[in-house]
């Protein structure tokens, strides 16, 4: 059993896809860290100078200043802002793997055509009959 899992383990395609993850978690932070701290500020700046992230709607009674506050409190409070930030995060990343995957499907289609495949080979029949002809034209 630990040979089969050493054996799955190691594949390529396994390995592959170990460091195709990792990168992503690498590329999802880099692009939280975009949505927040560049796009974010830029856009509540055009909207009314707030901060989208921080928004939110208590659901139950009483007032609280500001998100921190409510939680800090236990209060039940609904993220909206943070959800809105989080949809931008998953539209960008989404967006960047279609043109890496839109990419990459054209440079193997490039190298595909760059690949001249040799013709199939005849049917033993007819090599048979070209032999036949031809000795037939000899005589």
């Amino acid at each position: 059993m630990l040979k089969e899992f050493r054996e799955f383990a190691l594949r390529g395609n396994v390995m592959d896809m170990a460091v195709g993850i990792i990168i992503g978690a690498a590329f999802g932070k880099i692009i939280a860290s975009l949505v927040g701290d560049v796009l974010m500020p830029v856009i509540g700046l055009f909207i009314g100078g707030f901060d989208l992230s921080q928004e939110f709607i208590l659901l139950g009674e009483g007032s609280y200043e500001s998100l921190a506050a409510a939680e800090e409190a236990g209060a039940a409070v609904l993220k909206y802002g943070s959800f809105i930030m989080t949809v931008f995060d998953f539209v960008i990343i989404a967006f960047v793997i279609f043109m890496m995957v839109k990419w990459i499907n054209s440079l193997r289609r490039k190298k595909e055509e760059g690949v001249e495949t040799a013709p199939p080979a005849p049917p033993k029949q007819e090599v048979l009959l070209e032999e036949i002809r031809d000795l037939l034209a000899k005589q």
